[in-house]
């Protein structure tokens, strides 16, 4: 049985204000770079990038970060940017729901022998589930669930909506 956890408006809502925190928190930056975990963790960024060029004057440079949700162990992550390109940057790793922490810690790994000024995450549902020590800095919404119940996150223009099952 589905239960919504989000519907198209709270789901606007969250982006828009989780945006403006993003602005808050890096307003001495000059550009900024948005690393959206592929699925809907980059539908997510590229919301939040529309809202930030939109609202402040910090340059945003999205990119898509491939990660093997179901079996990261045995594939590389992808990203089609060099180093040299995320050195002395501020990051934002951007995905749609935090559960144990695995995707996220994945793409962490991806950044972490890079000398970036700054690694932020952002996440639209940050659930109490972690198996791995990574804490979400920008949440639309926490919620206490069972190891049984997963959450669907849909961003698509024809459905917007975050639910329980």
């Amino acid at each position: 049985m589905k239960s919504i956890i989000l519907n198209s408006q709270q789901i606007n809502d969250k982006i828009k204000r989780i945006a403006f925190q993003i602005i808050e928190h890096n307003f001495e930056e000059k550009s900024i770079v948005m690393l959206g975990i592929s699925g809907q963790g980059f539908e997510l960024a590229k919301r939040l990038k529309s809202i930030l060029t939109t609202e402040s004057d910090i340059e945003v440079l999205l990119e898509e970060l491939i990660v093997d949700k179901k079996n990261p162990y045995n594939s590389e992550v992808e990203l089609s940017l060099e180093n040299k390109e995320l050195e002395n940057k501020s990051i934002l790793l951007i995905d749609d729901v935090l559960n144990s922490g695995k995707t996220m810690m994945f793409g962490l790994n991806r950044v972490l022998n890079i000398p970036v000024k700054r690694i932020a995450s952002v996440v639209l549902v940050n659930r109490a589930h972690k198996r791995f020590p990574i804490e979400a800095d920008f949440v639309g919404t926490s919620l206490a669930t069972t190891l049984q119940d997963h959450i669907h996150v849909s961003l698509n223009a024809n459905e917007e909506i975050a639910y329980l099952e």
